[in-house]
Parts: C-alpha cells; structure tokens; sequence
C-alpha cells in the first residue's frame, strides 16, 4: 500500500531504512582535524526520497560518503551513529562495509565520465557486482546484466553490454551506473549530485528512471543535490545543510512553502527554476533598426569530414541577429551545435558556408592582424571557472594578459585598468596577488569576466558561464552580468542548456536541435508559444515546475530487502 506524503515514520509502525544521530565528520591536514560536519540528525523511511540539499562546502556529500564508507584517506567519523535497518555501521572496518555496499547500500555517483572502468565492458562491470556478492556468476550473471541494462532502459542491451564506457553518451554511462547501483535490490540508494552533467532532458528521464525503481523495489533514496529544483520535483522531504548543520528540515512542500530559515529563502530565491520571472515582457525587441544589430549571423553552415566523401554537419543554416546592449541565448543539448556556432562568430573558425558580421565587420573577409585585432570586440567567458584560469599565474597576471597581447600601455596604464576591471567585477584589490586555487568558483568566474572586460569589449560570449556554480553563486554572476550590461552598454550572447537560467537574463533566444534553429524569437514568446516539440520537450524537463509536491508517495517495505 502506499501512505500519504504527510505521514510521520512512527505512525505507520516503520523502522527507517536510514537513521542518522549526531554526525560529526571530520578531515586530518597538516594544522590538525577540521570538522565539516557538525553532528546532525535525519531519517530515510522504506521507500521515501529525502533531499540532503546545500551549496559546495555544506557538508551534504561528506555526509553522503560518511553513510556509505567512502570518505577520503584523511576523513573520519568523529562521533555519532549511522543505522542501517537498525545496526549501527558508523564504525565498521571497510572489510565490513565491502560486504553491504551493492547489497544494502548503493551509490549513484556525480561524474558518470569516470566512474566505470575504461578498459572493461559495461556487461562485464554490470555482472561484476553479481559475482562479487555471489548472486550469481559467468554467462549467468552476464546474462542478468543485460536484463538490467534493458530494466534501466538502454536501447539494443546486448550491444550495450559489449561496448566500453568511452562509447556511451553521458546519459547512457548514467544508466548504466543506475543498474549496478539497483542489481541486488539495496535497501538505500544515495544519489550523489546523480544528473548534474547532464542536458535537462537526459536529467529528466534518469530521474523518472531513479522514481520508477524506487516505487517498484520500495527503495529508500537519499538524493544529495544543490539543485533545488530538482529537490522540489523529486523528493518527499528535505534537509537543508549550511557549513556542515542543518538549518530546517521537513515535508519538501511545506518548506517550499514557509521556509523558516534565512538560508533556505535565500536558496529558494536563487533558484532560476523555481523563480522564472521573464526579464521582458514579449513585446520587448519585436520591432527594431537594422542598424541596432551588432552581430548578424546568416545562413551559417559548418561541415565536418568523416573520411572519404562522408561529411557530418553540425551547424546547418542557423540565421539570427542581436541587438546592440541585449542578450541573445543559444540553447541546446549536447551536441545541438551551439558550441560550433560560438567558435564561429568569435572568429576561432571559418564556417563552410553562410556569414558572420559583428559591428559591420564581415568575419569572412578578415585576415592575418585584423582578425587578430577584431578579437578585441568580442570575448569568450568560459564555462569552467576551475579550468579556464592558468593555476601558476596570480589574478594580476591573468587579466593583464590581455593588454599585453592587444594593448600597447605603459605599466602603469595597465595596472590601474587591471584594477578597475577588478573592481568593476565586484572584487577587491587583495586578490590580485593570490593564484586561482585561493580563490572560490564564484570568485574565479569574476575574474574570468574581468579578464574578458579588460580589453573594453562590445560582445560578450558566455559559453554555459553559471552551469559549473552554486545556485547562490550563480544568481550572484547573473546580477554582475546585468549591472555590467546596464552600465557598460554590452552585448552578450549566452550560450546555455538551462532554460529556467536563459527566461532570467535573455532578451531574445534561438533553441539549436541537430544543428538547426527549431524555434527563436523573443524569450517569453518562445516560452509560452513554443513552435517546436523539441522545446516543449526541454521546457517540460525544467525542474521544479510542478508545484505543489505532493505527487511522489513512500511505499510500504519491500520485505525482499
């Protein structure tokens, strides 16, 4: 049977599947022990979904990992319990914990790029964990492999099985993962971060996928995500974590609805998903002058050859303007072309056919120096702030460069234009000194735009510039990024897979499905008018839409457990 949402644990005569009392966990360096958690409490009945939600740095993968045995060599456990269908594990050796992860216990991890072995079939690893906990073993548990890799929805399993994680889509690879994780029926499953590599509408169908399972097996799953849509959609209860303590936890709908801690609001209205406010109303840039256009992308066509006379085109007649001092939004999956599109318009690649004007400078005719200097006019800002700064040079350093490539000023020119980018970013003048590893993402993508303002720029391009950071973070950046706009008259052209973060900052938008626009115009008219199934489709897959929460119900203990 299944119990109401709203019912208590204790009033349906339920044992938790996972009771957590007083966690404290900790990590050794060299200046002794620092905790990141501080001794908190929270319980996961048979079948329920609790949502451990929290930015980077609150303590809910360390919590995760403490559950589960796998903290890192210099993490422990400094106190309290962790009972798992009643006995308490908090201290087991990891011989021990070996015997139960798989079997009672399963984790689906953040990365699916690295988290299967790259020199062993996806079958071989599937059947592995049968044999290892000696369900079953050879051609029969191979056998049972491919029937859970059918089970998790994975087209052609027999040929999925044969093929190495290298030959999976990340959404695949996460299937897979969800099948070695659900082989023997674990009581809980912790999902860590379970979806946020991939498009929202592989994010969709993994997370229906998790749901579906659960409701089948009546699997408890402890979701540990810092997307609160994604909580809102899909879990019973959340515990919401700050700096390694809980600051509320409770029903998700009554949280959403009366949250009592200054955090949680805060969260909440951080989250582009829970709070798409269109920018304009959609009206706004259905009429306007040629000559407001600065950039002009028409008829665009990029061919890749594939050896012999085979040719696969990734950008197949992609037509779109921008206003001067707006921002156009470039949406898509994973490989829909927007990421050629971009290399494209930024000068970094000639098109195989069609045009490209920015500011009245026709991209197809430059050469040599003036290409190099046209550069000037448009700057990229890169999706990963970890990756896009150099780690051996100091912020200083990083946002002159720029002037010494383009700019010929005396040093001390340069050094106050470094300073005030710097500023103007939000930033304060001590950081100039400190190397990217000092500083956090949301301070390294601050440094990224300074580095792209440096040079005075007219276009902006802003490739996934907020997908890599907290939501706090991110509704940090977007706000520079209007601040900027207003008072520096730039253009951006954002480049996104997030639609509940283009309705935010966007003016107008172009949606790219294989290469091809399938619908564009302003964003609030995209959004409530969609032409395409294929936005329909991404739209529908925005999480947190569906309010209130009320549809995901516990189910009763599978006694097979």
């Amino acid at each position: 049977m299944n119990r109401p949402i709203s019912t208590p644990i204790e009033a349906v005569g339920l044992e938790p599947v996972l009771d957590v009392v007083g966690l404290t966990v900790g990590y050794q360096d060299g200046t002794g022990l620092h905790k990141v958690v501080h001794g908190i409490d929270f319980k996961v009945a048979p079948g329920e979904v609790v949502a451990l939600v929290g930015e980077s740095g609150s303590g809910k993968t360390s919590s995760a990992q403490a559950i589960i045995g796998l903290l890192a060599a210099n993490g422990r456990i400094e106190s309290g319990s962790i009972r798992l269908n009643g006995t308490d594990i908090s201290g087991w050796p990891q011989k021990r914990l070996d015997a139960i992860r798989g079997k009672v216990v399963s984790l689906i991890p953040q990365d699916p790029g690295n988290s299967l072995n790259p020199v062993k079939t996806v079958g071989k690893q599937v059947a592995e964990i049968l044999a290892i906990h000696g369900h079953a073993t050879g051609p029969v548990a191979y056998a049972q492999a491919i029937e859970l890799l059918e089970r998790v929805g994975l087209s052609e399993p027999k040929l999925r099985a044969q093929q190495y994680p290298h030959e999976l889509s990340g959404g695949m690879k996460q299937r897979v993962l969800i099948a070695i994780a659900i082989a023997l029926k674990p009581a809980l499953i912790i999902a860590d971060e379970p979806t946020s590599a991939l498009d929202v509408t592989v994010q969709k169908h993994i997370l229906d996928l998790v749901d579906e399972l659960r409701t089948e097996y009546g699997t408890a799953v402890l979701l540990v995500t810092h997307d609160l849509g994604v909580a809102a959609d899909r879990s019973n209860r959340l515990v919401v974590l700050k700096q390694g303590r809980i600051q509320e936890q409770g029903r998700t709908a009554d949280i959403l609805a009366n949250p009592q801690s200054a955090y949680t609001r805060q969260l909440l209205a951080d989250a582009p998903s829970l709070n798409s406010k269109p920018r304009f109303a959609s009206t706004e840039g259905e009429s306007h002058r040629a000559s407001d256009d600065i950039l002009v992308v028409d008829n665009l066509v990029q061919d890749f050859g594939l050896g012999g006379k085979a040719n696969f085109r990734a950008v197949d007649d992609v037509s779109f303007r921008v206003r001067r001092g707006s921002t156009h939004a470039i949406v898509g999956e994973s490989g829909s072309g927007k990421t050629t599109t971009i290399r494209i318009v930024s000068g970094f690649q000639k098109p195989s056919s069609g045009k490209v004007i920015v500011d009245g400078f026709d991209l197809s005719i430059l050469r040599g120096e003036t290409l190099r200097q046209f550069r000037r006019k448009i700057q990229l800002v890169y999706q990963n702030p970890f990756g896009s700064l150099d780690p051996k040079q100091t912020i200083f350093r990083t946002v002159e460069e720029p002037l010494l490539n383009f700019e010929p000023l005396r040093k001390e020119e340069r050094a106050k234009r470094v300073e005030d980018t710097i500023e103007r970013v939000g930033l304060p003048l001590t950081v100039l000194q400190r190397r990217p590893q000092a500083l956090s993402g949301g301070q390294r993508q601050r440094v990224a735009i300074a580095r792209a303002l440096v040079l005075k720029p007219q276009v902006l391009v802003l490739d996934e510039a907020v997908s890599a950071l907290d939501v706090t973070v991110q509704a940090q950046i977007l706000a520079l990024l209007d601040e900027l706009q207003r008072d520096l008259g730039l253009t951006y052209l954002f480049v996104s897979h997030d639609l509940a973060v283009v309705r935010q900052i966007a003016d107008t938008v172009s949606v790219l499905n294989k290469g091809r626009i399938v619908d564009d115009g302003p964003v609030e008219e995209v959004f409530t008018n969609p032409k395409s199934a294929y936005t329909r489709e991404l739209i529908e897959a925005i999480p947190g839409r569906k309010l209130p929460h009320l549809a995901i119900q516990p189910t009763t203990f599978n006694a097979g457990h």
